[in-house]
């Protein structure tokens, strides 16, 4: 028999800063305006940065999505041409702007977002 002591407990999670919170929350919201570059730039200044764990795994998750965004417009251009392109412009529009503002609620209320879609490029 075990005993609660015996039991391996996992390591907790760094608490974000209310800075890092925030900075994760424009992160997310301003992909629908700026797509990749904030989530890029704020990804690459605080990759190396063990305190910033959590700036840039929220970071990372905004940058796939918008990765993945990004490459749903191209997806739409190409098919303008039978046009259904106009259509799946404005579903990735409205897509866009609804998980980006979700997200950043969600990140400013109680942490962490994942994107139930997104390609996973960036780790």
């Amino acid at each position: 028999m075990s005993t609660p002591s015996d039991q391996i407990t996992p390591p907790s999670e760094p608490v974000a800063s209310s800075n890092d919170r925030n900075l994760a929350m424009l992160t997310h919201l301003s992909g629908f305006v700026l797509s990749v570059i904030v989530p890029l730039i704020v990804w690459l200044l605080h990759k190396d940065r063990p305190d910033k764990a959590y700036l840039t795994t929220e970071a990372k998750e905004a940058l796939n999505f918008q990765i993945t965004v990004l490459l749903a417009w191209v997806i739409s251009w190409v098919l303008l041409i039978i046009l259904i392109g106009g259509l799946l412009m404005t579903v990735v529009w409205l897509a866009n702007l609804v998980f980006c503002i979700v997200a950043a609620v969600k990140v400013s209320s109680d942490g962490h977002y994942r994107y139930p879609f997104a390609l996973r490029l960036v780790n």
